[in-house]
């Protein structure tokens, strides 16, 4: 089952990047949350322990949640980010149930992550108080959580988690230098791949 969960969302999540490619919306707006389902029979295939797959499945939730959120035809911004910022929580609470017996792991990932947040994460948080002032706080409180997500993930000692959570980060941070620091052609590309990425690994950290 869990063979046939992986190749379903691997042909939606390729179906969603070609729209990135040649734009189709109708195309878009279907396979974007097909995707973040899918990989919600991802992880609950993946068979792990009861509370850490329940965890997960909430999360993805409030990931398709923010995917709704953050399709072109809805275009709700800050309820996307709300949305994603809850899930990460849950994640991180997913993360807790696994145990974290690596904490030194979370010590190298923050060093990391502080030095990521004060130079690319500073000229987005600046880039998006120039256009929209009112989305410093969110912004800011949203690097806090995945930052923190991260941090946790990489306590865990599991490379899926480790490899889901870094995954987030460089989606994340793409999207965030794609709306408010500057757009290239290819980073909507990049986005969704190192998003999916991100979600496939999630939900088979519970394994």
């Amino acid at each position: 089952m869990l063979t046939l969960s992986l190749i379903c969302t691997a042909v939606a999540a390729v179906t969603n990047w070609s729209t990135r490619v040649r734009p189709n919306q109708w195309l878009e707006t279907v396979s974007k949350p097909t995707t973040t389902i899918l990989v919600m029979w991802v992880a609950v295939a993946a068979d792990g322990p009861t509370t850490a797959t329940v965890l997960a499945l909430v999360g993805l939730f409030f990931c398709l949640i923010g995917d709704i959120a953050l399709l072109d035809v809805v275009d709700k911004f800050v309820v996307g980010l709300s949305a994603f910022l809850i899930g990460h929580l849950v994640f991180v609470a997913m993360f807790f149930s696994l145990h974290l017996p690596n904490a030194a792991w979370g010590l190298v990932a923050a060093v990391l992550l502080m030095a990521h947040v004060s130079t690319v994460g500073r000229r987005i948080v600046a880039g998006a108080v120039a256009k929209e002032p009112d989305l410093k706080g969110p912004v800011i409180a949203y690097l806090v959580i995945i930052s923190s997500m991260a941090v946790v993930a990489s306590m865990t000692g599991r490379w899926w988690a480790i490899g889901g959570a870094a995954a987030f980060v460089v989606s994340d941070t793409l999207l965030g230098w794609r709306k408010f620091v500057g757009d290239q052609k290819w980073l909507s590309l990049l986005v969704m791949v190192s998003y999916h990425v991100a979600l496939v690994c999630l939900a088979l950290s519970v394994r």
